[in-house]
């Protein structure tokens, strides 16, 4: 054995040796054995098998045990061997034979076979990135993304490769089978192939469908990206942090660089603003701008997508006004009631007390057990304790207060909520607020419902209180009036004023105008520039080179000036025409009502006709939506009647609470679709596009809309159908200025019967051509519009032109429209075809063809 190892050694040693300088084994008589190759450059021997193993002849067992150390054992590979074969590849001094160039062959396709498995592991993530980088991914993200699709393709590989292993190993073993019987003197066992190539693992190609089965799967995984994700990864994560070193009785609320994002939609971009005392701050913008959004993260019900909420204190308490705030009534309980509901924790003290005091009564009526009486006492005290560090006895006379303060009386306290007008239940509303003891008060569209009396109150009530207060609202006199500060929210950025709603008009303008200007400049000198790099881009290219990167440099620089945000012009619709219409529509005849002690109507007449206009005015709880719901049909009068009376009268009917109304679980397209009648899905898009519901904001729930959104969608389904009466309960509450300009301009064009209640002088001063006002449990009727009705009262007149806001459109006489005279310009237009019917485009026309019937 002994003997055997040695001569292996030396004849290995000694074909190292021969693939430098021709040396041979045999050549040297190191070994007796015939050769079957000879080592000498330029010729070639009759076998072609040089490359497969060291063949020595078999004319006896020695040779047969030399030759079997060279070939592959089966349980593993020789690494001297595989040296040995690797140095004897090198020697490029002899020419292949036909068979070792077949074997080449087979070793670049297995490489090629190596690269194709690799490249087809990774095509899932390649798949996956390609996807990634349409999205326009950051780095990072990109990063993230690409070890995640590697990860899930490797697992993916991994459970194929096991399923098909035993497969791809018998493939293998055959294949080498086939490869060591072609080699002439190697021994009859099986040899095993190797385990690498030239260090690289030897793999085999995957089936195409299971790869095609892993692009699929990752495809289907990739997610899409939305804008929202982006900027939540980007950048750090929405704080709330608090000031140090504020003085005592210092209050201070403030947004920085916060940006709310809804998917792909950005809603606020980098906001920053703040309310501090002494402060009431007016928020305004339009409809949907994100104003309702900007309170509800001050007062913590919402996160932003980035940015800091700061605070003046970690204790601040922020109370809101909702415009929703009826929803949170409960109509059924009284007025005090109502109030003492604020007091959640004070009200469960106080009921653990009372049944603490009804277990004691009983166990003094019988056995009295010492040690759980003690228990209860404990108890009691514990709840005692609690109840006195809230306050909790003065709870009434805290209530009492505020009611004084809002302007109820002690009657009143004791009626359900329901009796009262939408006015006064703001005015609970705003109660139920200030009884939370608020340092910032937060108020969304308070005016909503108010008439003129109620709105002087609220102004009076504002002006004397010390909090400070973030208003949103679209009544410009009322924010003239009460704020010290505007904060103006267009196009997701908000911009600071100090001063009145007046001194914001201006101050607004004078920004815009050299805002423009300056942009404007800008432009100009730019298409100066590129004017001249046009025109001498072939005659002087080092110097258009030079200024072209200078106008690059300052298009990306800070310095460019940015486009002012476009105002887009409102929305603009045309009620349907209005089928054929009886001269009589309507008539109140004798009505008798009210509730309880408080009567309302009292014998009262009214007549509406074909083409009135008619406005109902009066204070809060006077009864003017309850008349509407009369000639509706949603409520019976205690006496007399009220209904409709015309033939093929069809009214459309705008209720005051139109969250009431709608299904808030739908979305904008449900909800339209719902109240279609046979139009197509293209015209209902069509007409949502109108009232500027485009793009993802049809798949939003009803319930994530804003109030003024909810009253378009409203507005939009009344148009699907088509009406003679129309019938509005403060059809502009929520609107934004656009808005109710073009609900005017539409209602001035409709050609039909209109009744309305709005406490927007302006909107009725453009609508209506008739006033009917309730005085003295009376309709008075007053043949004019809201002008004419103001100049009969001096007092009425001086107090609504003290309320004038400085740029603001005064009240004037409402417009008439002419409706022969539009219909007859419709016909004109329409009749004969088109334009050009009878007018000659081309002066020769036709004369080729006569000529030619000539010939």
């Amino acid at each position: 054995m002994r003997l055997i190892l040695s001569e292996t050694l030396i004849t290995i040693s000694l074909l190292v040796l021969s693939s430098a300088d021709g040396f041979h084994p045999t050549s040297h008589g190191c070994c007796p054995y015939r050769p079957v190759f000879l080592a000498s450059a330029g010729n070639r021997h009759t076998n072609d098998k040089r490359k497969e193993a060291f063949l020595f002849g078999r004319s006896n067992d020695h040779c047969r045990r030399t030759t079997a150390v060279f070939a592959k054992p089966k349980g593993g590979v020789n690494d001297a061997v595989l040296a040995a074969l690797e140095a004897l590849e090198k020697q490029e001094d002899q020419p292949l034979s036909l068979k070792e160039l077949k074997e080449l062959e087979k070793k670049k396709a297995k490489e090629a076979k190596q690269q194709k498995q690799q490249s087809s592991d990774n095509a899932a993530t390649l798949a996956a990135m390609d996807i990634a980088e349409t999205k326009t991914i950051s780095k990072d993200q990109k990063k993230m993304k690409k070890e995640s699709k590697q990860q899930q393709a490797g697992d993916e590989s991994a459970e194929a490769d096991t399923k098909n292993k035993s497969k791809k190993e018998a493939k293998i073993s055959e294949k080498m089978m086939k490869k060591s019987e072609e080699i002439e003197e190697a021994p009859d066992e099986d040899l095993e192939p190797a385990a690498s190539v030239n260090g690289a693992s030897t793999v085999t190609a995957d089936a195409p469908e299971e790869n095609n089965d892993a692009v699929a799967t990752s495809q289907q995984e990739v997610k899409e990206v939305t804008l929202e994700d982006r900027i939540r990864k980007e950048r750090p994560p929405p704080r709330i942090r608090v000031m140090e070193g504020v003085q005592p009785g210092y209050v201070s609320l403030r947004l920085e660089d916060v940006t709310v994002t809804f998917r792909n939609q950005h809603v606020l971009k980098g906001v920053t603003w703040g309310v501090e005392t002494g402060d009431r701050v007016g928020l305004v913008g339009a409809n949907g701008g994100g104003k309702t959004t900007q309170l509800r993260i001050l007062c913590g019900d919402m996160e932003s997508t980035s940015g800091d909420v700061v605070k003046s204190s970690k204790d601040l308490r922020v109370s809101i006004l909702r415009q929703e705030f009826v929803d949170e009534l409960d109509l059924e309980r009284s007025l005090f009631d109502e109030f003492m509901s604020v007091f959640t924790e004070e009200n469960q003290l106080l009921q653990n007390l009372r049944d603490v005091e009804a277990e004691l009564e009983q166990m003094t009526s019988g056995d009295i057990d010492a040690d759980r009486m003690q228990m209860v006492l404990d108890r009691m005290s514990d709840f005692q304790a609690k109840a006195d560090v809230k306050g909790v006895y003065a709870l009434e006379s805290r209530v009492q207060k505020v009611m004084d303060l809002m302007g109820f009386s002690v009657e009143e306290a004791r009626m359900p909520v329901k009796m009262f007008s939408g006015g006064w239940k703001m005015r609970i509303g705003l109660g139920k607020v200030l009884l939370k003891d608020p340092n910032v008060l937060l108020l969304d569209e308070p005016t909503n419902h108010l008439d003129l009396e109620s709105v002087e109150w609220l102004e009076d009530f504002l002006r004397n209180q010390n909090i400070p207060m973030v208003i949103v609202s679209h009544d410009r006199e009322f924010l003239d009036q009460v704020c010290t500060k505007i904060v103006d929210t267009e196009g997701g950025i908000a911009t600071e004023y100090d001063g009145n709603y007046s001194k914001f008009l201006q101050l607004k303008k004078a920004r815009m105008d050299a805002w423009l200007a300056a942009y404007n400049a800008q432009e100009k000198r730019i298409k100066e520039e590129r004017s001249w790099i046009n025109k001498f881009k072939d005659k002087q290219p080092v110097a258009v080179k030079q200024r072209e990167a200078k106008l690059e440099k300052l298009v990306n620089s800070k310095d460019y000036v940015q486009k002012p945000p476009f105002v887009g012009k409102p929305f603009r619709f045309r009620f349907p025409d209005a089928p054929r219409l009886s001269p009589e529509v309507a008539e109140i005849m004798d009505l008798t009502h009210g509730y309880g002690n408080n009567r309302l109507f009292d014998q009262v007449q009214l007549f509406v006709g074909k083409g009135d206009r008619i406005a109902i005015v009066g204070p809060n709880g006077a009864g003017k939506s309850t008349l509407l719901r009369f000639l509706m049909g949603r409520e019976q009068p205690d006496g007399g009647s009220a209904e409709l009376i015309g033939l093929n009268v069809v009214a459309n009917y705008f209720e005051q609470n139109q969250a009431d109304v709608l299904d808030l679980d739908l979305t904008v397209s449900e909800t339209i679709q719902r109240a279609s009648n046979g139009q197509s899905y293209n015209e209902l898009r069509a007409l949502l596009g109108q009232f500027l519901f485009k793009g993802d904001a049809v798949d939003k729930k009803v319930g994530a809309l804003s109030g003024g959104e909810k009253a378009r969608l409203s507005l939009c389904c009344m148009m699907l159908r088509p009406a003679n009466v129309l019938v509005f309960d403060e059809p502009t509450n929520h609107l934004d200025i656009g808005a109710k300009e073009m609900l005017e301009e539409a209602l001035q064009h409709f050609d039909g019967s209109v009744v309305v209640i709005s406490h927007d002088r302006y909107f009725v001063s453009k609508v209506a051509t008739t006033i009917v006002a309730i005085e003295d449990k009376k309709l008075n009727r007053y043949e004019g519009d809201y002008k004419f009705y103001m100049e009969r009262s001096e007092e009425m007149r001086r107090k609504v032109e003290a309320r004038y806001v400085a740029g603001v459109e005064r009240i004037e006489s409402a417009p008439v429209i002419d409706f022969e005279e539009i219909r007859n310009a419709e016909k004109k237009k329409s009749f004969g075809g088109a334009k050009t019917a009878n007018m000659v485009s081309r002066p020769n026309k036709g004369i080729k063809n006569a000529n030619r019937g000539d010939k």
